[in-house]
């Protein structure tokens, strides 16, 4: 009995040792997790500050150009949506996306959501952040076919009302005239759409002839309503990954005070930034937005990773990015982001263009769709050696 009581009291005392040393460690390691964060001697809060203003006026300029270059090419040959050149970009773009996703954004989750700072269970013991990134893939699926039928169906309501108008105005233009009734297709920025062109032949007492000519659009071919529908349902979807993620980099460099952090960081987001927005202006494009929503996509695009650095530093007093709840909030956001991005680089950029119709050119054109979509994952893929 004495003995048994001896190696009860023996095996608590060893195990709480063993806890006690456990927690040691995972304090030290902590510990030395927030100093290198904080630049492990490169701390300068007046150079990081004009860092960060210098990182916000490069992204912003960059995401402008990247955004507005090809919104503002869709009349000029050399960058239509359906010209070589825009789809080499796009494909470059598409390859630089599906990087972030992998190479970026899923390393920060893993980085995050394995920290000393967070508890073995459940953060280092199970998968989280590929977990989280699969179900983030396959609800985009979800909300990609949701949208994409939502759209569909409010295309069909309003093709119906134009048919009914235009039936209405065919009768009441009948009246007392000759008739005849021809189809016209017209080609308006790659959205063919089949015209009703009357043309009433008047006879009066006098025997003279009038034309009046009446188009009026209606309904295209299912493929043709299709892919713009899908034009619409990609371009939402891809700014709302963009745009998720844009805002954890934004406070990530905001709330950082290490110059040696920061400078690294400006010009590769500032690459990443001019290239994401190239892909979503080209959707946007794609789409066929009205100048209004093309001009509000783009600016919520171009400022979300500016606005994300202005508010981390103003939180850079009172914001620790180590503590536990921003470590898990920065790796669950990450995850996501980077689920939302791999799924729309390869289903709805990569896929529709090189798989779908699209990619009609010469095998030379083809082959250097192929060069700049390798190039662009390379070369996004190679800025995680400083950023």
């Amino acid at each position: 009995m004495v003995l048994a009581g001896l190696r009860r009291h023996v095996g608590q005392f060893l195990t709480s040792s063993n806890e006690l040393m456990a927690a040691s460690l995972s304090a030290v390691s902590c510990a030395d997790e927030v100093q290198k964060a904080e630049g492990a001697g490169c701390r300068d809060d007046a150079a990081a500050l004009r860092l960060k203003k210098v990182a916000m006026a490069a992204i912003l300029v960059a995401g402008v150009l990247g955004v507005v270059l090809p919104l503002a090419g869709r009349k000029r040959r050399a960058l239509r949506t359906d010209s070589a050149a825009f789809l080499a970009a796009k494909a470059f773009a598409a390859g630089v996306i599906l990087a972030t996703g992998f190479v970026h954004m899923l390393h920060d989750a893993e980085h995050a959501l394995s920290s000393p700072c967070l508890p073995a269970a459940p953060w280092r013991r199970f998968p989280v952040p590929g977990f989280v990134a699969m179900a983030a893939a396959l609800a985009t699926l979800v909300l990609d076919f949701l949208a994409t039928r939502f759209y569909e169906a409010k295309h069909r309501d309003e093709a119906a009302r134009v048919k009914v108008a235009a039936a209405a105005a065919l009768v009441a233009t009948s009246s007392g005239s000759d008739e005849d009734i021809t189809v016209v297709t017209v080609d308006e920025d790659e959205r063919k759409a089949p015209l009703l062109q009357t043309h009433c032949h008047g006879h009066g007492h006098s025997h003279s002839h009038s034309h009046v000519h009446e188009p009026v659009q209606v309904e295209g071919s299912e493929g043709e309503v299709s892919a713009h529908v899908r034009s619409i349902v990609v371009s939402q979807i891809l700014e709302m990954g963009i745009v998720s993620h844009s805002v954890i980099i934004g406070l990530s460099l905001g709330v950082s005070r290490s110059p040696c952090t920061i400078r690294p960081l400006v010009a590769a987001l500032a690459f990443h930034q001019f290239f994401e927005g190239f892909a979503l202006g080209g959707c946007i494009a794609q789409a066929q937005f009205k100048n209004l929503s093309a001009v509000l996509m783009a600016s919520f695009f171009a400022i979300t990773t500016p606005a994300g650095i202005a508010a981390g530093a103003g939180m850079t007093t009172f914001y620790n990015p180590n503590s536990p709840r921003a470590l898990v909030v920065e790796g669950i956001l990450d995850s996501v982001s980077a689920g939302i991005l791999i799924y729309m680089s390869l289903v709805d950029l990569i896929a529709v263009d090189f798989l779908g119709g699209k990619m009609t050119g010469t095998l030379r054109q083809q082959v250097m769709a192929y060069i700049a979509l390798f190039l662009g994952a390379l070369s996004m893929s190679s800025l995680a050696i400083w950023a």
